[in-house]
């Protein structure tokens, strides 16, 4: 079994020009017998009955330390790129004994990719806050205001409410609330690239009166659905045939190395507040305030 990043479509891994660094693998010998002896559980015990007496059942342990599966999303034009972190297993016939760089014709082999996935802690702390207090660009007087969300973490595809309260102590009518999501995907293993894609751009018309003040909860939803076009946009593993989700927020345990993590996916919610914009100027005479706090978006752990 291996834990891969790689870059690059399978047909250049014939002639060796993908980029491909391996993270994390694991050996073992099922025939002849070499001492490995795993727990036969109810699913072995299920894939036993398919194969029949000729089966040969076994376990690998991954890691706890290792990157959780993801995926970058190929634009429409270059479809067979795969650029990412994988897990796969693979099961091939030797022809030499003790060689885990032995090469092996691909009729003697075959593979199966897996998904590695984290989902979130049973307990969570508190959701985070923001208070701020900025000017608008011709005013004197500041706008205070006070973003929050009521919990830590957020599971993929549930809408997430953000608490806004706003004093207004310009003279200035505040007429929008804008609120963005951006994902920021952090390329570790091999540079030190970043990307930043917007994955949700959401307008409120939403009026603060000069010297008034707002407080409201604006629901929003990044999904990947709306989405599909963007390429370099970091996804969970997709596995063939199936759909996925945008990619998990990467969660860093004490003891995990940041370096072999792959690629490091966080996330962050902008909320402007907008004044002026209309007329005869337009965006000319627009002005915004800006607050941002962070979001984490995982899977929820499965019920037993």
């Amino acid at each position: 079994m291996t834990c891969a990043f790689r870059y690059g479509s399978e047909d250049l891994d014939v002639i060796g020009l993908s980029f491909r660094k391996d993270i994390w693998m694991q050996h073992l010998q099922l025939f002849p017998p070499a001492g490995h002896n795993p727990t036969i559980t109810p699913l072995h015990e299920a894939l036993q009955k398919k194969a029949g007496e000729e089966g040969l059942p076994f376990t690998i342990e991954i890691p706890t330390n290792l990157p959780c599966s993801v995926t970058l999303q190929p634009g429409e034009d270059n479809k067979s790129k795969a650029c990412g972190v994988d897990f796969e297993v693979k099961a091939y016939m030797a022809m030499e004994a003790d060689n885990p760089d032995e090469q092996v014709d691909k009729q003697d082999t075959c593979r199966l990719i897996i998904r590695k996935i984290q989902y979130a802690p049973n307990q969570t702390g508190p959701g985070p806050k923001l208070a701020i207090m900025k000017c608008f660009m011709t005013s004197d007087k500041p706008v205070h205001m006070e973003l929050s969300l009521d919990k830590e973490i957020f599971y993929h595809g549930n809408p997430i409410p953000v608490k806004i309260k706003v004093t207004n102590k310009t003279s200035k009518v505040i007429n929008k609330v804008k609120i963005s999501v951006d994902q920021t995907t952090d390329v570790v293993l091999y540079s030190a690239d970043k990307y930043t894609k917007n994955i949700l751009s959401q307008e409120f018309l939403e009026t603060i009166e000069a010297e008034g003040t707002f407080e409201k909860a604006l629901s929003i939803t990044p999904l990947l659905a709306n989405n599909k076009d963007k390429k370099g946009l970091a996804l969970d593993g997709k596995l063939k045939d199936e759909d996925t989700n945008l990619a998990s927020s990467a969660i860093i345990r004490p003891g995990m190395e940041r370096d072999i993590m792959g690629i490091l996916v966080s996330y962050k919610i902008k909320v402007n507040l907008v004044s002026g914009g209309g007329g005869f100027l337009g965006g000319l005479t627009a002005s915004e305030v800006t607050g941002e706090i962070p979001l984490i978006l995982m899977h929820p752990k499965p019920k037993a």
